[in-house]
């Protein structure tokens, strides 16, 4: 069988086509009509005013923060369970995250929890779609309207997921993309902030270039960043952008399969979606609950037949920095993070090396 892929991109002619077109123009650094282009596309698709381009996800959520002003003495709130990239930014502005455990069925932050958490010092609220699942954007925007919070979302791996038919990307003041290598689609690297709030964009177009007045030359009359994209980083999202319908299609067949095959196995338990919510499945994940084998033994059983996995994500309080940070006990990310497995998701991968991948796992677990 050909190698099977966990994550990895879907690159081929018309990405070629793309690039080429951008090295004939000349445009390959952080000026040309292709990042225009990209953002104005992206916005239109997603379902915002505007969307404006970064260098990757980190760096736009880090914009983000900043652009609401978020400093030191400000709290965060965050899911425990999450990649770092979406914590880290909170620390570069000066922030104190505030952690909250995961609703284990949608292994998304809790509505309740996050409400509780809220202090005079909560300045904003980053629900994060984990592996392409929507949040309960219905209870957190609600919270959010109450308390007179902002919302940042984190849709780095939910570009193509839906809440009651509304794209994510649109439920918060500005929300942040990641095309990571790995992501549904991918420019190499690079990010994006979306948002319907035209002062804010301009401001952050304004931002990532450096705030460079150029109507005055070089001239900076505030701090800024140098987060642009680059044109040929868009050139590829353009054309990456083509194929996304055929890329989330294919992502939901992976889900799709892997229910139809393992739904009913003794130890496997999906991520679920909330009602009335559509996942991108950006990666196909299940729990195992298995009586004698632990996951890094079920991995290596998988490993030999040729099929890569990934744990969850480390709840992020076990890494030194943010060791301080631990609250309580969070029952729900531990467990997850014990049990959870991300399975292979790539769409280069065929529908018949899903149901491998699947009857591999059925074999692994009643041997």
């Amino acid at each position: 069988m050909d190698t099977i892929f966990l994550d990895a991109p879907n690159l081929g002619e018309l990405e070629k086509q793309y690039l080429l077109k951008c090295v004939d123009s000349t445009f390959v650094s952080t000026a040309g009509p292709f990042i225009p282009e990209f953002e104005a596309r992206f916005a239109r698709y997603v379902g915002t005013k505007r969307a404006v381009s970064t260098q990757s996800g980190t760096a736009a959520i880090h914009l983000a923060l900043h652009e609401l002003g978020i400093g030191p003495g400000d709290e965060v709130i965050v899911p425990l369970i999450t990649f770092i990239a979406s914590v880290n930014p909170v620390t570069y502005v000066g922030a104190t995250p505030v952690f909250v455990d995961i609703d284990p069925s949608s292994w998304n932050m809790i509505p309740e929890l996050v409400e509780r958490a809220i202090t005079k010092k909560t300045k904003a609220i980053l629900p994060v779609h984990i592996y392409g699942n929507p949040c309960d954007m219905d209870a957190i925007t609600e919270i959010s309207q109450r308390h007179g919070i902002p919302i940042i979302e984190d849709a780095t791996e939910s570009l193509g997921a839906s809440v009651h038919g509304r794209r994510t990307g649109t439920f918060g003041s500005m929300a942040c993309f990641s095309f990571n290598g790995n992501k549904v689609i991918t420019t190499g690297g690079g990010g994006m902030i979306t948002t319907n709030d035209e002062k804010l964009a301009d401001h952050m177009k304004f931002l990532v270039n450096q705030a460079r007045d150029e109507s005055k030359g070089y001239y900076h009359p505030e701090i800024g960043f140098n987060y642009r994209m680059t044109n040929l980083e868009a050139s590829l999202g353009l054309a990456q952008f083509e194929r996304l319908p055929d890329f989330l299609q294919k992502k939901r067949r992976y889900m799709e399969i892997y229910r139809e095959i393992l739904t009913g196995v003794k130890g496997i338990e999906f991520q679920e979606e909330y009602p009335d919510s559509i996942s991108s499945w950006w990666l196909s994940s299940i729990k195992i609950n298995h009586p004698t084998k632990d996951l890094p033994q079920i991995q290596k059983e998988l490993k030999e037949k040729g099929i890569p996995t990934r744990r969850i994500f480390v709840p992020i309080t076990e890494f030194p920095p943010y060791e301080k940070y631990k609250k309580e006990e969070y029952p729900n990310s531990y467990e997850l993070y014990e049990k959870g497995l991300n399975l292979p998701s790539s769409t280069l991968n065929s529908e018949e090396q899903a149901e491998f991948v699947a009857r591999s796992i059925v074999d692994v677990i009643e041997a």
